[in-house]
């Protein structure tokens, strides 16, 4: 993956991070952890050294979800953050895509967990699409 330095924080604007580097991997993850954590089908991580990333601003709080699993996210608005598992991924922070400033910077090249994902993601591409909330004016 090309190296660059991005910005990202949460959705109050609390806390705010800098990664730089190059991310060793970006994935859509569909672990049941990952969705009872975000409140989503599914959640774009990518990872980068413990090293290249930075909090500039406020502290994330952490949740210990599973042993060995830390979780960071803000304590006002509660937008999850980061994800550490030192067994699984040593010396990596995985980010979570959305919070970046740039969320297309780095698009997923893999999905992972997809023994855990739901029934109905395969399909979603068939599903209607709307620019706008259904009812409002379209560009």
């Amino acid at each position: 993956m090309m190296m660059q330095e991005l910005t990202g924080g949460c959705q109050c604007g609390a806390i705010r991070y800098t990664v730089s580097g190059d991310a060793t991997h970006a994935s859509l993850c569909h672990c049941a952890d990952c969705r009872k954590s975000a409140g989503a089908p599914f959640v774009h991580w990518v990872a980068y050294g413990e090293h290249e990333v930075a909090i500039s601003q406020g502290e994330p709080k952490t949740f210990a979800s599973s042993p060995g699993v830390t979780r960071s996210f803000c304590p006002t608005c509660g937008t999850g953050l980061f994800y550490t598992n030192p067994q699984v991924l040593p010396g990596l922070i995985d980010v979570q895509a959305a919070t970046l400033d740039d969320p297309d910077a780095v698009p997923p090249q893999a999905q992972i967990m997809t023994r855990e994902r739901l029934g109905w993601v395969p399909g979603i591409n068939g599903l209607p699409a709307f620019k706008a909330y259904p009812g409002m004016d379209e560009d």
